[in-house]
């Protein structure tokens, strides 16, 4: 072998997710949905914390309607609450509500579905019924059932929390009262997710490194846990992110119907509800809530699109 091969250096390998960022970065659409998501994100959660927004509930009723001005950047309501406060504090339950019940929703589809791709047989068919039976319910009848049958618990709770804490009153009821919603929506929610465990299951489970594990004596628990889970995260991942923004969707539904966050909390629903009232007098109330959500909601599509394309398996280094 020569000098000049021995001191040729030896090229590295690239993971799955180094591959994907790759890919990812390449997605014009999907990195700019990227930005405006953490750009939503940042204006949404870190900006109310350091108090440079008005507080979104209070009213002053001798300053209703107001324009933009230097002191409401959005103007004001029909009760003289500032706009941008109401729109900046309605985003963070409203993308509360959307991450949190996806996280449910696929924590319970994903060890639902891998339970039953792992086991086939009769155990598969008997569970899946079940997934069947209940894409046939009307989802969200379900879930304002389930939210009203669990908003008694949810009252004592906070009671109970405010009992312990009285000087985080205000925190306490803001959130805790928002707890049937996450449960409701996600809990309900987690059928199409079963559904895509399953069939990613029966898939990796006739793969050669899972017979090889079999082979080796190791449990079915730990085969499933350590060999099959972590081989689903891309799907998964990219499953997730297309949720989202169904669920945030669902919350805006609920709250426009009055069936969602309860008063004097906003959500982006509530305030497209309060728009709809004055969309022909004072269509701004309207309009600036509706671009923020929709803007939002594609940008959630468009990156879980990217993020499906960059994660695909199939698709081929660069």
């Amino acid at each position: 072998m020569s000098k000049e091969t021995q001191q040729q250096p030896i090229s590295k390998g690239h993971s799955l997710w180094s591959d994907a960022w790759l890919r990812l970065k390449k997605n014009k659409m999907a990195m700019a949905s990227l930005v405006v998501l953490i750009i939503v994100g940042v204006l949404c959660f870190i900006v109310p914390a350091f108090s440079i927004i008005a507080d979104p509930n209070t009213q002053d009723l001798n300053n209703t309607f107001l324009s933009p001005n230097s002191s409401n950047w959005l103007g004001t309501d029909q009760s003289g609450r500032d706009l941008l406060a109401r729109l900046l504090y309605g985003g963070q339950i409203s993308l509360l509500v959307g991450i949190v019940a996806t996280t449910v929703s696929v924590i319970i589809g994903l060890v639902y579905g891998a339970i039953a791709g792992y086991a086939g047989g009769k155990t598969d068919s008997l569970m899946m019924r079940i997934v069947d039976i209940l894409y046939g319910l009307p989802f969200l009848v379900l879930v304002i059932l389930f939210s009203l049958l669990i908003s008694e618990h949810a009252k004592e709770l906070t009671d109970n929390l405010v009992t312990r804490w009285p000087e985080q009153e205000v925190f306490i009821k803001k959130f805790v009262n928002l707890v049937p919603l996450f449960i409701a929506i996600g809990a309900l929610g987690w059928l199409t997710m079963a559904r895509v465990a399953r069939a990613q299951v029966l898939t990796l489970k006739r793969q050669e490194f899972v017979e090889a594990a079999v082979s080796l004596g190791l449990s079915h628990r730990r085969i499933l846990l350590r060999h099959i889970m972590p081989n689903m995260l891309g799907p998964i991942i990219v499953y997730a992110t297309l949720t989202v923004p169904g669920f945030v969707l669902t919350e805006a539904t609920l709250s426009f119907l009055g069936l969602g966050v309860e008063s004097p909390n906003s959500s982006w629903g509530i305030l497209l509800s309060e728009g709809a009232n004055y969309m022909e007098t004072y269509p701004r109330l309207l309009v600036i809530p509706s671009i923020t959500f929709c803007m939002t909601l594609l940008a959630l599509n468009f990156l879980g699109d990217g993020l499906r394309d960059a994660l695909d398996p199939k698709a081929a280094k660069d």
